[in-house]
């Protein structure tokens, strides 16, 4: 299985990141991931006045928003 583009863009990433990091990898800025945070857009955990986000949270957050074109179950008939 090839890995997708949101694999590679992760792959080398710790498990658990901070805000500063995920702008990063993102390419946003902290504000913008502070409001997705507080929005409930991706899920992150706060301890103290930290807020961490699991990688494979966010990962498969991003997968579900994709809005790339699924396969309806009937196209998969006759295969």
């Amino acid at each position: 299985m090839t890995p997708s583009g949101l694999d590679e863009l992760f792959e080398r990433q710790p498990r658990t990141l901070t805000v500063s990091q995920v702008a990063q990898i993102l390419g946003m800025t902290k504000q913008g991931v502070y409001n997705w945070v507080r929005d409930g857009v991706i899920p992150a955990y706060k301890v103290g006045s930290t807020w961490f986000i699991v990688r494979d949270e966010l990962k498969a957050t991003l997968r579900a928003g994709a809005n790339t074109p699924h396969k309806r179950d009937d196209e998969h008939e006759g295969e």
